[in-house]
């Protein structure tokens, strides 16, 4: 495995970092509980040392499990989670409803008041059965509250040694700014993929240029960009993505044929469309980490695989070439 450094921080990142929305279950049409354990372990048996989770992938479940992970192991790993998206308050900005395991309804709101940030730690540090976080992020920016005062709350935690370094997510860069004039910021995790970047625009630019990590989520499109998911998938209950812009049946269709022209590149490195993928994220300008979901220990190693890929130039150039003629209705 290869680590990258995160700038103005001690935090060594393994260049893939495990993503554990999905076996939170919430939006992914459930999860099993064993799978989920033994894909975090072998990740970790692997040498993946970074694990990015929060409260409300599966409503708590998701931090249950990693700290179920990590027993005995926390000294191998950096923990990053989140606050600021809630289900259990009514305050801060209304955000959508969706339904629990049970198909009880449940109202988040986006809220990082300082002390709801405060309490979240607390219940956090519980589940993950840890007594620090490594990187501690708002999940959603929240327009009810102040930057600045959801920003000292995480201060009070850094001094208090419950949290180590803060970070943010989805944050435009006037967000950034304004977070980092109350303390320091050391990333932001923002969504990238081949056929969202987005954040080239500003984002990845000024994180270069401040010296900010970024970390990328969802780089393969949340499954969509494996190759794996065609036209006939069938979706389990409660899995959003059939929902999302990039999975509409024309988006979907002509991604489809991208990767088909993609292919012939991944056959050059005997590699799978996922690993492909990853291998293109992790050489992009500015990109520290790409955070990458595994469902069971086999998924696991089929991400790894894509970090020991080394495209040139020349095969980069011709991905973008694809990539930008790509017509998609977002």
């Amino acid at each position: 495995m290869k680590y990258r450094k995160i700038e103005n921080s001690d935090l060594e990142l393994s260049v893939i970092g495990f993503g554990a929305w999905a076996i939170g279950g919430w939006m992914w049409g459930g999860t099993d509980y064993k799978n989920s354990l033994r894909a975090l372990q072998e990740a970790i048996d692997a040498g993946i040392t970074t694990i990015d989770t929060a409260p409300v992938y599966g409503f708590g479940l998701s931090e249950q499990i990693v700290g179920q992970a990590i027993k005995g192991r926390r000294d191998e790993v950096q923990i990053l989670t989140k606050f600021g998206l809630r289900w259990d308050t009514q305050k801060g900005q209304a955000y959508f409803e969706t339904q629990d395991a049970d198909g009880n309804t449940i109202k988040l709101h986006k809220y990082a008041g300082k002390e709801g940030i405060t309490q979240e730690c607390e219940n956090s540090l519980k589940r993950l059965a840890t007594d620090y976080i490594d990187l501690y992020q708002i999940h959603w920016p929240d327009p009810t509250t102040p930057i600045e005062d959801s920003m000292a709350a995480v201060e009070k935690l850094i001094k208090e040694g419950k949290v180590r370094y803060a970070g943010v997510c989805n944050y435009s860069v006037e967000q950034m700014k304004r977070a980092n004039k109350v303390v320091p910021l050391v990333s932001n995790q923002v969504p990238y993929s081949m056929v969202n970047r987005e954040a080239e625009k500003d984002i990845i630019p000024y994180c270069i240029q401040q010296h900010k990590g970024f970390i990328a989520y969802s780089p393969l499109q949340r499954g969509l960009l494996t190759g794996k998911i065609g036209m006939a998938y069938k979706f389990a209950p409660g899995d959003h993505r059939p929902d999302t812009p990039f999975f509409k049946a024309d988006n979907r269709k002509n991604i489809l044929a991208m990767l088909e022209n993609l292919d012939p590149i991944a056959q050059t490195h005997r590699a799978s469309l996922a690993q492909l993928t990853i291998a293109w994220t992790l050489q992009r300008p500015g990109i520290s980490i790409a955070l990458v979901g595994a469902r069971n220990p086999s998924q696991v190693k089929e991400n790894i695989k894509g970090t020991q890929i080394k495209l040139t130039d020349k095969e980069i150039q011709k991905i973008d070439k694809l990539v930008q003629a790509l017509k998609l209705e977002i």
